[in-house]
């Protein structure tokens, strides 16, 4: 069986089940543990979602938006996915996971999408707690993209496909190793893998709160059967 370590993050529930329901085993990780033992008996790396990234990170002084930071997350997660890297373990990033992939690489992020993206659509939608799975917005997928693979069967037209969303940060410049494989109409990016790699996919939406109705199941059983390999 597979065993899967996933960061630890506030709203820890949905990605806990989400690994269960595909057959894996979660090991919870954080800042207190070191890159050995949170990756001891581990085979793969869930990054999950949650506090902004800080900008010193990537360079950049902190845009008036900036919500909380966590110096200690920021610093052992980015550890975290380059030691995982390095290793060949399969990584799945999720929302501030994708993030984090992007600037242990090299990239950069947008601090705020409503104030730095000129027409850009809404992303940050608040819905009541018993609804995270709701549906906010398109996204456009590669049709030649792992992400375009597993998803075939809720594709629109063969590359389109509604997505939750819950950000007001996202990618700014893509890390040299990184594909985008998705974006959103207005523009922001939604997916980036790793090609060549047994597997390592970053998005932008949150597939762990539909872990009960199974919509983006395809994703966590891909990672679980690559982890297991």
């Amino acid at each position: 069986m597979a065993t899967i370590a996933i960061t630890e993050t506030r709203k820890l529930e949905d990605y806990r089940q989400a690994i269960i329901h595909v057959g894996s085993e979660p090991k919870i990780v954080n800042h207190d543990m070191t890159i050995e033992q949170a990756l001891d008996g581990v085979t793969g790396l869930l990054l999950s979602g949650g506090d902004d990234v800080s900008p010193a990170r990537y360079n950049e002084t902190a845009h008036a938006t900036t919500g909380a930071l966590a110096p200690e997350r920021d610093e052992f997660e980015l550890a975290l996915v380059r030691e995982a890297r390095r290793r060949n373990l399969p990584i799945f990033g999720i929302c501030r996971g994708l993030q984090v992939m992007n600037v242990a690489f090299g990239g950069t992020l947008i601090q705020d999408i409503p104030s730095q993206v000129q027409g850009a659509g809404e992303h940050r939608f608040t819905v009541p707690p018993h609804l995270p799975f709701e549906l906010a917005h398109e996204i456009w997928i590669e049709k030649d993209s792992l992400l375009a693979t597993l998803l075939k069967d809720r594709l629109v037209d063969g590359d389109s496909c509604e997505v939750n969303s819950r950000h007001h940060q996202a990618l700014g410049r893509i890390a040299p190793e990184f594909r985008v494989t998705a974006t959103a109409p207005d523009g922001i990016v939604e997916a980036i893998e790793l090609p060549n790699a047994r597997f390592c996919l970053g998005v932008q939406w949150h597939p762990e709160n539909f872990w009960r109705t199974g919509e983006f199941r395809a994703l966590f059983e891909d990672f679980v059967a690559a982890a297991s390999r």
